[in-house]
């Protein structure tokens, strides 16, 4: 391989095959930098040692693939190359095959300058020779390897589902495939493997997994693509902590392979404390939560700061720090929560905030330091103190809960958090995995959530999440006020939970429903009637009655992994052949039309929208 030669096989003949990766000519002496997916080594070609052979290599061009057969020498002390692992040596040529010429590619892989995205994926062959996107699908494969080692040695068996399946409208929008046979019906691409795992524990197989292809036709993001692949596990018996701590497992063993050390067990965190201290149920915990201070004032002096700023004092009043970011100017002070890039935390969400540190501490000089004191403000942080707005004539304010309230306030964190990233260095890689890699689980999910545009609860995680057994009554009368949004099934908890890394939802899982009855309580509780139920999940509730054994499971984004490990910004990084942000693969131009008669075949028809 091209990087493979060192100094020891001084003297050695040697084949290389490979691209050209640089061509430089400096008269009769002719250097290729060979290239392939392993590094690069330097070849001599002479025209004093080989005339021939050096006029044959003026034809050499960019991306020509070549095989060289030679002898390594040691390098001249001053043309010792130590950028390159193979730079001590090089390879004088004494014959050379053209295998294949190339045109003049869009961009080069050895080019520092990256062209603009679409010219990547459009020539993603090309794109995929450079060095990172080889580093990328190696490490890839690495970290897929070792999650797969891991499993098979803990005793799961690795069993495949079907790609083609019974579409059962939940969450996103499924892709559908037309069924020629069977004309008029069709099959879904699998959202996730939910309901085949749940079966295979019905069927005696303790421990699955698989790292599986997933469909969902949803709008795309940075961290979201069409098809994407999941690592999927299902377990039999298993209370959540056994579930983590074979998670836990798998990833050490992951970001060993990426040559990371991290340690386990990962914190734990309630859903509520997640939301109440961070704003989000997937918190970053590398910058600071948030502080609610109100414990600092005396009931008087609440009474009076509540009154002057116009907040409700029975929600918290959030102070929220930034690390080393120094105070905000005048400018950004007065275009926070107006119409600078803080809009959101603006409006309808009605989040106060006092962000002059100097004019609080001067008009409120004990309070000011006893809530330094408890928030450990130092004294170069960014700190500022938002409370929810109390304007009894805005008809939203009395609707704004203690969840809402803090949602706002974390995305007033994390705005800060990105715009001041240059200060803080929170995001920067350390080389430290402690530091570098901050993992927490967030469990205890609320088991429903209230669609405002319904005017019902629906389903927070899916329908085949166990409640709390402890929640089992609230269920019960909660099934009676579905279209209230007072109703007791907002008090029913989950036993699910997610696992987040650096902000970013890794996986989620549950303990599933394995009783028939409840699981029909649910699809009441969701005000499914039971033929409604039969209809969608008819086979699926059948199974249920045959011996179903208490089981749980969880489904992890292997690309979001691969993602985080590789410092990358987008899983298109990561991915080899990924869409763009309109779901379109630039590089086999996909999705196309197909013909008439294929159309006719499978008995569609194509509306046309009016213009």
């Amino acid at each position: 391989m091209c990087g493979a030669l060192r100094a020891s096989d001084a003297g050695k003949r040697a084949v290389l095959m490979g691209w050209v990766n640089r061509r430089r000519d400096h008269g009769n002496l002719l250097f290729v930098d060979l290239r392939d997916r392993s590094g690069v080594t330097q070849v001599v070609i002479n025209a004093e040692r080989n005339a021939a052979l050096h006029e044959k290599s003026a034809a050499l061009r960019n991306e020509y693939v070549i095989a060289v057969i030679g002898t390594v020498k040691l390098r001249d002390a001053n043309t010792v190359n130590p950028a390159m692992p193979t730079g001590e040596v090089e390879l004088v040529a004494e014959e050379l095959r053209i295998l294949n010429e190339s045109k003049l590619p869009p961009f080069l892989p050895s080019d520092t300058a990256l062209t603009n995205e679409e010219t990547r994926l459009k020539y993603r062959y090309i794109d995929l020779r450079r060095e990172v996107m080889q580093f990328n699908i190696e490490l890839r494969h690495k970290v897929a390897k070792a999650i797969r080692d891991y499993l098979s040695a803990q005793g799961f068996f690795e069993i495949e589902t079907p790609f083609m399946t019974r579409s059962t409208p939940e969450g996103a929008r499924d892709y559908l495939v037309p069924s020629r046979v069977q004309p008029g019906t069709f099959y879904a691409l699998p959202q996730s493997p939910q309901m085949f795992k749940q079966i295979l524990m019905i069927s005696g197989f303790d421990k699955y997994f698989q790292i599986v292809r997933c469909f969902r036709d949803e709008d795309l993001r940075a961290d979201r693509q069409p098809e994407f692949t999941q690592i999927d596990l299902e377990m039999s018996y298993p209370q959540p902590e056994r579930v983590w701590e074979v998670v836990e497992g798998f990833l050490t063993a992951a970001f060993a392979a990426a040559g990371s050390a991290i340690k386990t067990p990962f914190p734990r965190m309630d859903y509520d404390e997640a939301i109440r201290l961070y704003g989000i149920d997937k918190p970053d915990l590398r910058l600071p939560a948030m502080t609610d201070v109100r414990e600092v004032f005396s009931s008087e002096e609440l009474e009076a700061f509540a009154a002057r700023f116009k907040i409700r004092k029975e929600l918290p009043i959030q102070l929220i720090r930034i690390p080393k970011a120094g105070d905000l100017s005048g400018t950004e002070r007065r275009t926070i929560g107006t119409d600078g890039m803080f809009r959101h935390v603006h409006g309808p969400s009605f989040v106060q905030l006092m962000t002059d540190p100097k004019r609080f501490a001067k008009d409120y000089s004990a309070l000011h330091d006893r809530i330094l004191q408890l928030a450990k403000v130092e004294s170069e942080d960014l700190w500022l103190l938002a409370g929810a707005l109390n304007r009894p004539e805005a008809q939203d304010v009395m609707q704004q809960s203690l969840q809402h309230f803090c949602e706002r306030c974390g995305l007033l964190r994390l705005d800060l958090g990105q715009r001041y990233a240059a200060k803080h260095g929170a995001f920067k890689r350390t080389g430290d995995p402690a530091r570098d890699f901050r993992f927490v689980w967030v469990n205890n999910f609320p088991m429903f959530e209230w669609d405002e545009g319904e005017k019902r609860w629906n389903a927070a995680h899916h329908p085949f999440t166990s409640p709390h057994e402890e929640d089992m009554a609230k269920l019960e009368t909660g099934v009676e006020a579905l279209n209230d949004p007072l109703s007791p099934l907002s008090a029913v908890r989950a036993l699910a939970y997610d696992v987040v890394l650096n902000g970013t939802e890794l996986g989620s899982g549950s303990i599933r429903i394995h009783r028939q009855d409840v699981q029909s309580r649910i699809f009441r509780a969701l005000g499914m009637t039971e033929e409604e139920a039969r209809a969608r999940f008819g086979f699926f509730l059948e199974a249920l009655e045959y011996g179903t054994p208490p089981h749980g499971g969880i489904a992890l984004g292997l690309d979001r992994i691969v993602m985080i490990l590789a410092g990358a910004e987008s899983l298109r990084e990561v991915i080899p052949f990924p869409k763009t942000a309109r779901a379109v693969d630039l590089m086999v131009d996909a999705p196309t039309p197909v013909s008439e008669a294929q159309l006719r075949e499978l008995g569609i028809a194509i509306r046309r929208a009016k213009e």
